[in-house]
């Protein structure tokens, strides 16, 4: 009898099969930790032992990539708190480990190599069989020595390496000692966990929280701390949910929060959209309620449509390209809400190489760019022409205020309401040929009254013959339904 036909060898080959399915598939154990003669991989994980938060390889959205992440356990949609290896993601979780290795907590990629370490230096040679990793009810990874079982200070925790989210019982600030910040950075979007451009710090000097583009440019401040509440954080005054503790001595600064409520799972997420949102769910739940979303206009977030893009908060989506402007990523991000590369020319600036010159659009009730250049001149026409004679000036604006001229890609345009007495007119530069021959805005303004009156000329027409229609289908037509008013 062959091998393919034993009995005793097909059992054996099922029996394998689901020991692999069994010991990928299920969380160790339901325990909380990762011994040193433990491992975690595939569709295993580890649970704290309150039930609240869990750990395991996430793959977020669409994505192919995975990353070892900690989320709560019990709200649905999963989500992140904190995740290990935001920059460099695995593609297979079954081949990829998780494990005491030296002392530390590794993961291992599909080519067994090291892409993410706790990092702890040590020398102690009992490091390798005693440390252990166990996920706390607070949603701290800690690493501990269990050879010491007197020491209750961690080798390494994750509380002191933030990824997008504070958490209750958890220090965020500064270290004096090593002049480090801890920073709250957001993920590039929704469905990408890798660092994205905005940033929450601690100003220790001031004792205040500020949000950040790209590590420099600021956006927006709780203003300085009184001890009860931040001065421009209005939020706080109402209903107290939170208990808020400063403390500040020789080595570092830093605030924690506890919720009064015992029962409430919270946090502070550093969102893709720039803005901060305080969420908190009432545990035995699985809808989060959003407390705060900080700045509350999601154009007030600097940036937020990139280079060239237009934010409007009446429209939705908020970003848009000015005319002359394409997406300069493919629609996908749009759609996902990710804006950040901005928007890119369709045609490039002649910048007087030739007979044509470049022209501005004239965009009414702007919220002006940051960072502009004051120019003296005395009149409009000079404030246009020394843009225009230099080849990095990108937009200009003439008012009570006198001549500014942009260098270079522009940010933060907004566009506003017409009664807005922050609205300015911006004059956006472009490249004449991408609209016609003519040199001037005439011959633009000249085609798009044209066109409109087409398009006006054809819609009265089919107005009209709609009309008649239905002249003809009333008598005909029953009517199954009517417009209610919601109150």
């Amino acid at each position: 009898m062959g091998i393919g036909n034993d009995p005793c060898f097909m059992f054996s080959i099922l029996f394998l099969c689901w020991f692999s399915f069994i010991t990928n598939h299920l969380s160790l154990g339901a325990v909380d930790t990762i011994s040193a003669t433990q491992s975690l991989s595939g569709d295993q994980t580890i649970i704290s032992a309150g039930g609240t938060f869990e750990m395991g390889f996430y793959r977020p959205g669409k994505s192919s990539n995975y990353y070892i992440s900690i989320w709560y356990y019990e709200v649905s949609p999963k989500t992140i708190v904190w995740v290990a290896n935001r920059d460099i993601p695995i593609s297979n979780k079954y081949s990829s480990v998780l494990k005491i290795l030296d002392g530390n907590l590794v993961l291992l990629n599909e080519s067994q190599i090291i892409i993410w370490s706790t990092n702890h230096k040590s020398t102690a040679t009992t490091y390798s069989n005693s440390v252990a990793a166990v996920l706390g009810d607070d949603g701290n990874l800690v690493l501990r020595d269990g050879s010491n079982s007197n020491s209750t200070k961690p080798i390494w925790q994750s509380f002191n390496h933030p990824t997008h989210t504070w958490l209750p019982g958890s220090k965020f600030g500064y270290d004096k000692r090593t002049n480090t910040h801890q920073v709250l950075t957001s993920w590039k979007n929704s469905e990408d966990p890798s660092p994205g451009p905005f940033s929450l710090i601690l100003d220790a000097t001031t004792i205040q929280f500020l949000l950040l583009w790209n590590g420099s440019e600021q956006y927006w401040k709780t203003g300085p701390w009184n001890g009860k509440f931040f001065s421009l954080l209005p939020e706080m005054k109402g209903p107290y949910m939170y208990n808020y503790s400063y403390y500040d001595n020789k080595n570092e600064s830093y605030f924690i929060y506890t919720p009064y409520n015992s029962s409430f799972i919270s946090g502070f997420i550093m969102d893709a959209s720039g803005q901060i949102k305080v969420v908190t769910w009432l545990k035995g739940t699985k809808e989060p309620n959003v407390l705060w979303t900080l700045p509350v206009q999601q154009c007030e977030v600097y940036a937020f449509c990139g280079a060239f893009g237009t934010c409007n908060q009446n429209n939705l989506p908020f970003c848009n390209c000015p005319n002359g402007f394409n997406p300069a990523t493919s629609s996908n991000d749009w759609n996902s809400m990710s804006y950040s590369a901005g928007c890119t020319r369709r045609t490039k600036l002649v910048c007087g190489n030739n007979e044509e010159k470049d022209m501005f659009l004239e965009y009414p009730n702007m919220r002006l760019p940051k960072h502009p250049r004051s120019v003296a001149v005395g009149s409009a026409e000079e404030c246009e022409s020394t843009c225009l004679s230099n080849c990095s000036c990108t937009a200009y604006a003439y008012n009570s205020d006198g001549c500014s001229i942009w260098i270079g890609d522009l940010f933060n345009m907004q566009e506003l309401l017409k009664n807005d007495d922050r609205g300015r007119t911006l004059y956006l530069r472009v490249a004449v040929s991408k609209y016609s021959s003519g040199k001037n805005k005439k011959g633009i303004i000249g085609f798009v009254l044209g066109s409109v009156s087409v398009v006006l000329v054809f819609s009265g027409l089919i107005f009209a013959v709609g009309k008649i229609r239905q002249v003809d289908e009333e008598q005909t037509t029953t009517v199954y339904g009517s417009l209610v008013a919601f109150r």
